[in-house]
This record gives C-alpha cells, sequence and structure tokens, in this order.
C-alpha cells in the first residue's frame, strides 16, 4: 500500500515529474515486486500444514528473487548519481539527466539484473538433484538451493561470489564518492532552506541504500559459524520484507514534496 501511494501521488502530481521521483516510482515498483515474488508463497507456508513447493516454481522464485534484488541495488547506485547531478551540477541537470538517459539508466538496471539472474538459474539447471529435499529457509534463497544439490557447487558458489562483489561492493564505494561531494557541495550553498531540502533528500535515500546494502552485504559475505544460517534467515527476510515495507515510509516521512504532494490530494478529495 505504501509504495502504491507513492506511485499514485508521483503519477497525479505534476511536480513530481522529475527524473529523481521517476527512479523513485522505479524503486516503487521494484520494492512491490520483490516482496510479491516471496511473501505469498511464505504466508501460505505459515498457514498450511503441507509446506511444499514444486522444482519449477522453486527456480522461477529465486530466479525472480535475484532479479528484483540486483535491480533495486542497481537502482539505488543510479539514484545517488542522480542526486549527486541535481546538487554538484544544478545548471546541467536538465541537460545530463534528461528523459532518454533517465530511461536508458533504468533499463539497463532491469536488463543486467534479468541477465545476472539468468546465469545463476542456468548454472542451477546443470546440477543434479537427488534424495529428499528440504528448503532450510522461508523460501527459495539461492544458497539452500545449492544445498539441495547432491554435486559439486564450487562454481555456482564462484559465480554467486563474483556477482555479489559487483553489484554490492562497487555501488557500496560508489555511493559514499557520490555523497561525499554532495556534503562538499551542500556545505557551499548558502540559503539555509536549501541545504535543509537537499539534505533531507539525501539523507532519505542514505537510509534506503545503509538499509538495503548493508544487510544484504553481511548475509552473503559474512563467515560461516555454527548460527550463520539462522541469522542469514532472519537478514534475507529483513532486506526481502521489511525494507520494501520501509522505503515507502522513509521517502514519504522525509520528503518534504512528498508530503506536499500528499496533503494536495486529500484536500483535492475533500473539496470533492
Amino acid at each position: 500500500m505504501g509504495n502504491r501511494l507513492i506511485l499514485g501521488l508521483i503519477w497525479l502530481d505534476s511536480r513530481l515529474h522529475t527524473p529523481m521521483y521517476f527512479f523513485l516510482s522505479n524503486l516503487a515498483i521494484v520494492d512491490m515486486a520483490y516482496a510479491s515474488s516471496i511473501v505469498p508463497k511464505m504466508l501460505a507456508n505459515l498457514i498450511m500444514q503441507m509446506k511444499t513447493i514444486s522444482f519449477v516454481p522453486c527456480l522461477l522464485q529465486t530466479f525472480l528473487y535475484l532479479t528484483f534484488a540486483v535491480t533495486e541495488c542497481m537502482s539505488l547506485v543510479v539514484m545517488s548519481y542522480d542526486r549527486y547531478v541535481a546538487i554538484c551540477h544544478p545548471l546541467h541537470y536538465t541537460v545530463i539527466m534528461s528523459w532518454r538517459i533517465c530511461t536508458i539508466l533504468a533499463a539497463t538496471c532491469w536488463i543486467f539484473s534479468f541477465l545476472l539472474a539468468l546465469i545463476h538459474i542456468t548454472l542451477i539447471l546443470r546440477l543434479p538433484f537427488c534424495g529428499p529435499q528440504k528448503i532450510n529457509h522461508f523460501f527459495c534463497q539461492i544458497m539452500s538451493v545449492f544445498k539441495l544439490a547432491c554435486a559439486d557447487t564450487r562454481l555456482n558458489q564462484i559465480v554467486l561470489f563474483a556477482g555479489s562483489v559487483f553489484v554490492l561492493v562497487g555501488p557500496l564505494c560508489l555511493v559514499p564518492v557520490s555523497y561525499m561531494r554532495i556534503l562538499f557541495a551542500l556545505l557551499r550553498i548558502q540559503s539555509g532552506e536549501g541545504r535543509r531540502k537537499a539534505f533531507s533528500t539525501c539523507s532519505s535515500h542514505l537510509c534506503v541504500v545503509g538499509l538495503f546494502i548493508g544487510s544484504a552485504i553481511v548475509m552473503c559475505m559474512a563467515p560461516k559459524s555454527s548460527h550463520s544460517q539462522e541469522q542469514r534467515k532472519i537478514l534475507s527476510l529483513f532486506y526481502s520484507l521489511f525494507n520494501p515495507m520501509l522505503n515507502p515510509l522513509i521517502y514519504s516521512l522525509r520528503n518534504a514534496e512528498v508530503k506536499g504532494a500528499l496533503r494536495r490530494f486529500l484536500r483535492k478529495k475533500s473539496s470533492v
């Protein structure tokens, strides 16, 4: 509901038809799709005594959640670049972040994520699965699927680790660089109101980046221990369920333009 509200406000309010809110609406779509690929089956398993999933739906769930997770991570990086251009190069913003460039950036996030998830699924399909199959997880998380194979999965794990480094560590290096430049630019802003508005927008984005990328890095790259499986389950539940729910709250509560659009929408409804 929160993500749909964000989408509706951006769609209805022409003041929000800017690149920043274009990427925010893209993030809302990713969050809804991400949660929808996991939560319905998880809720069904909590209610039903027979907690089963067949092979093809399990692979489909793995493919979808990988696609949406990578898309969200890359979208957050694109959003940090958008904020960097808006604050550090405001005079060239409309030229650099044209609608054509915004569309290309959003499409690149989706296409790259689809191809990376397809590589992982292709490597899983080459594995033989035998014996009783029990997934020790809330959903078909890729590491849990690896454990069901009765063959060497080192290639799969190497590709997964390399992809995690590229998708998670790369953005984690790019985002601080962007925000260091943004911080220096904010300090040069003379207007207190302009500085407050820019900081409010950037702090919302940093909260979302920290929650998503931070928990994903801990889950994918934490050393194995006797409690690692249970910890990974809780962390994966956090970033796959709570992050999509928290993102619209963070952006709406800390963003004056979104709150203003909501007030205008409610006034229009009450007047009707």
